[in-house]
């Protein structure tokens, strides 16, 4: 089994926390010690590209837009301009450096990235990112304009903008990541549902849009379990949503999005069954030429 979305670092949430110490070998190997504690054979690395002091030229101030309407946009801009400035404090060579090194090394670990979606810089990012040695991508939405839909700070402008006007901002944003072609793999393509926020019903057209767009472009999404730690309480994607891609041959990958080396894999048994109940019985390994795997048989273990 493999996880294909970790972090090797927190964010940092206030100036006082302590700057992180980069990428020893040796913080990769505690994540390794854990994964084969775990029965998990393969580990692919994915810091987020806005946390790297590169990003800063090709991404830009993205919230300015937001800033300058006034409030109370201007709030959820000024918080990301506080959470950017605080999260960026990584260079992406020492990053490709130390995962490469622990490749070397003989560790079974993968050169991932995360990539953030912001609209308008698809190809400056992939000017940058070009040099780098990629096993594989991932692509991700984080910000709908300056707001951060993932931060609990932000999640009551779910009812000041309306869910379902959030739903479809936030989706429209996932396809046109998705046709920007800038990633290998859809990251928590329902995110949106983090806090609890939902439609009335679940918004089959969204969904229809997204597997559509995955199918014309080759593209996979992960099965995470990152939903269940969060008030969401459910694996990204939804049952229903995982069954659509399924029923389009579109391939999965397994993550937990974790951010510590004692999240990884946790929430293993419900991912694969997610996987299972929607019909898959393979996932996606980027080990070499990109191959499917089998499911394998985890039952009966709960989260980690």
């Amino acid at each position: 089994m493999s996880d294909y979305h970790l972090h090797l670092h927190p964010h940092r949430q206030r100036p006082s926390d302590p700057i992180p110490e980069g990428f020893p070998l040796r913080r990769i190997e505690q994540y390794w010690e854990k994964a084969a504690a775990r029965g998990v054979a393969e580990l692919g690395f994915t810091e987020h590209l806005y946390r790297f002091r590169e990003s800063e030229e090709v991404l830009g101030r993205f919230w300015e837009t937001d800033r300058l309407a006034g409030a109370p946009f201007r709030d959820l801009a000024d918080f990301t301009a506080r959470m950017v400035e605080l999260d960026r404090v990584f260079w992406i060579e020492e990053y490709v450096e130390s995962v490469l090194a622990a490749k070397q090394q003989g560790l079974p670990v993968l050169l991932g990235l995360e990539v953030d979606f912001i609209p308008g810089t698809e190809d400056a990012v992939a000017e940058l990112l070009s040099p780098y040695p990629w096993d594989f991508l991932l692509g991700a939405v984080h910000w709908v304009g300056g707001w951060a839909i993932d931060t609990s700070e932000c999640a009551e402008e779910f009812e000041r903008r309306g869910v379902d006007e959030s739903w479809q901002q936030y989706f429209s944003l996932v396809v046109e990541m998705i046709r920007a072609g800038i990633a290998d793999v859809v990251a928590h393509v329902d995110l949106c549902k983090k806090y609890g926020y939902r439609p009335d019903r679940e918004p089959l057209d969204l969904y229809q849009a997204v597997v559509d767009e995955a199918a014309a472009r080759g593209m996979a999404v992960e099965v995470s379990s990152q939903g269940l730690r969060n008030p969401a309480r459910e694996v990204y994607p939804s049952g229903i949503f995982l069954q659509m891609f399924r029923q389009r041959g579109i391939s999965i990958t397994l993550a937990s999005d974790g951010h510590r080396a004692e999240e990884v894999a946790w929430g293993r048994a419900e991912v694969v069954a997610a996987a299972r109940a929607a019909g898959y019985r393979t996932y996606l390994s980027f080990a070499g030429d990109p191959h499917q795997v089998p499911l394998p048989d985890v039952c009966g273990e709960g989260s980690i």
